[in-house]
């Protein structure tokens, strides 16, 4: 594991900018996209509503229009009728030739009319309705709701006659004084404008409903897709619907309502339904506009957020991989110095004693070791980057292996003041497939891990076990420990833990990094147990039995020394 050495503050200026810098550049991207796009909707909220006022106006006025059309329509139909059926030949008029009214409604259509009546002055008032059975004019002599109705409907006009008053106009009168019986009737005047008879009709209301009113709707609004897109209500003065059959809920605000002026003053006629007017259409629109555009902006940010990230994360690497050249040349220069500073000494002959020459040879052969071993991390590193990394598989004891490496480092660690306890499997491990220089080199990194990050009077303790499905290979120390949350961090290239330190070390941050590949590359995995001040266990976990897929390529790696 290393620490990273004490921050200057170049290095917190540094770390201070490139924050800075990241937090403005994500300001800046969410203003650039928010604002323009904030502008937009903005806008088109506000034409929204400008023609949500203006469609309102349009959609009331074709309502109006629509009801207006059916009001006319149902106008022109009783008075083409009260036109065709009322105006009867001048000998139809006396009572004596009252017969000839007769002949004249066989010959008419009467559809639509319940009742046709005359009402004749001379010599008195007399009550003629045409019987359609008997072909005939009946008087009517004896009281009955419809002679009653017709005389109340001709009371002023009958008011006149006794007067001997004149009448001006002679146009259609409707009376509606009887809900059920509607009368439509016209004065007939002699040339000195005096009342002499009255003709007119009971309009057969249930025919009105049934017919007239249908077919007045179907002529007058336009054709719609929807057949309840448009719909048509009336109700009467008691508020009962008199069509269509089923009630009629009003729906707003698309509703208009009217009176038929014209034989059913009191009767109500509503327009109601769901007009495709462009306000519709342009709510629509804004909706989609507002989803299309927050995924827009989603996107956007996303993408935003992702080159900074990405940016920021390369800026971090390249700091990094300075930080990895620097601290490559220090330890290149470190044992290559001693060497050549007890190469000189016993070149020279300063170095008499055979005990000192003993020492120093010893000094530069782990010297030129940790040499060997810095710049076969920085190989097998490049290997991994480039995808070139080969492994040379081959059976081999693994016990021999960590024995193996612990008697090249033994001077070492001795040498530096630490104690090394080995602590055996006790028992003799099975043959594994593994490459025996790439695994010497993952079991030194650990080691030389533990010599750099332990107390000056540490103690460092390897362990090797089998359990009946993996060999377990640990080296424990008794350093400085690491974070919890930096366990996860450890394995990745460059990253360098946070932590006080002991003592003041570089590293190139691949020791960790390289273990982990070569592991992977067996079929295992690392594990690490920490604890601040009290040190690391890294654990190597192989699986007995495994077997290499094929002898070739290994894969890249990533991990940091920590």
């Amino acid at each position: 594991m290393q620490p990273a050495n004490t921050p200057s503050s170049n290095d917190v200026a540094a770390v201070e900018r490139m924050v800075f810098g990241k937090n403005r550049l994500l300001w800046i991207g969410v203003t650039a996209v928010m604002v323009p796009l904030a502008v937009l909707l903005g806008l088109q909220y506000r034409w929204l509503i400008e023609l949500q006022r203006h469609s309102t106006i349009a959609r009331q006025a074709a309502l109006e229009n629509y009801l207006g059309a059916i009001a006319n329509d149902v106008s022109y139909f009783f008075t083409s009728t009260a036109d065709r059926v009322l105006t009867l030949p001048t000998n139809a008029y006396d009572e004596a030739t009252i017969q000839e009214a007769a002949r004249f409604f066989k010959s008419r259509n009467l559809d639509g009319v319940r009742r046709a009546f005359v009402v004749t002055y001379q010599p008195i008032p007399k009550l003629f309705f045409y019987d359609e059975d008997t072909r005939s004019m009946v008087e009517q002599a004896e009281p009955s709701p419809d002679s009653q109705a017709v005389w109340v409907a001709t009371s002023p006009w009958s008011t006149l006659h006794k007067t001997l008053g004149e009448i001006v106009s002679t146009d259609f009168a409707v009376n509606g004084h009887d809900p059920d019986r509607r009368i439509i009737l016209i004065p007939v005047t002699d040339d000195n404008h005096f009342l002499i008879a009255i003709t007119g009709l009971i309009v057969d209301q249930a025919y009105f409903v049934e017919k007239v009113l249908p077919l007045s709707i179907q002529k007058s609004l336009p054709k719609f897709d929807d057949p309840k897109a448009l719909w048509v209500c009336v109700h009467d003065s008691r508020g009962r619907c008199l069509y269509p059959d089923q009630p009629c809920t009003p729906i707003e605000p698309d509703r208009a309502e009217r009176a038929l002026e014209f034989v059913f003053p009191d009767w109500t006629l509503s327009l109601q339904g769901d007009l495709a007017v462009p306000e519709h259409w342009a709510h629509a629109n804004f909706v989609i506009n507002v989803t299309l555009s927050t995924a827009l902006a989603v996107v956007l940010l996303g993408g935003i957020a992702f080159t900074v990230r990405t940016a920021m994360r390369e800026m971090k690497l390249s700091a990094m991989k300075n930080e990895f050249v620097s601290n490559v040349s220090h330890e290149l220069r470190t044992p290559l110095a001693s060497i050549r500073v007890f190469g000189e000494l016993m070149r020279h002959g300063r170095v008499r004693e055979p005990s000192k020459v003993a020492q120093y040879g010893l000094h530069i052969e782990t010297e030129s070791r940790r040499l060997s071993q810095l710049i076969n991390n920085i190989l097998d590193f490049s290997h991994i980057e480039s995808g070139q990394k080969i492994y040379s598989f081959q059976t081999a004891d693994f016990e021999q292996v960590v024995r193996n490496t612990l008697d090249a480092y033994e001077v070492r660690i001795r040498d530096q003041g630490f104690d090394l306890e080995y602590i055996g499997p006790g028992r003799a491990l099975p043959a594994m497939q593994m490459d025996t220089g790439a695994m010497d080199r993952a079991m030194a990194n650990l080691v030389d891990n533990a010599i750099k990050y332990s107390k000056d009077d540490g103690k460092i303790t390897v362990r090797l076990q089998c359990n009946a499905r993996e060999v377990l290979l640990s080296v424990a120390d008794e350093g400085i420990g690491i974070p919890a949350d930096e366990h996860d961090r450890v394995f990745e290239r460059f990253h360098r833990v946070s932590t006080g330190l002991v003592h003041d070390v570089k590293g190139t941050g691949l020791g960790l990094s390289l273990v982990q590949h070569i592991v992977n590359a067996h079929g295992g995995t690392v594990s690490l147990e920490s604890e601040l001040g009290e040190g690391s266990t890294f654990t190597i976990h192989l699986p007995i039995g495994w077997q290499p897929k094929q002898t070739g390529r290994g894969q890249h790696g990533s991990g940091l020394d920590r």
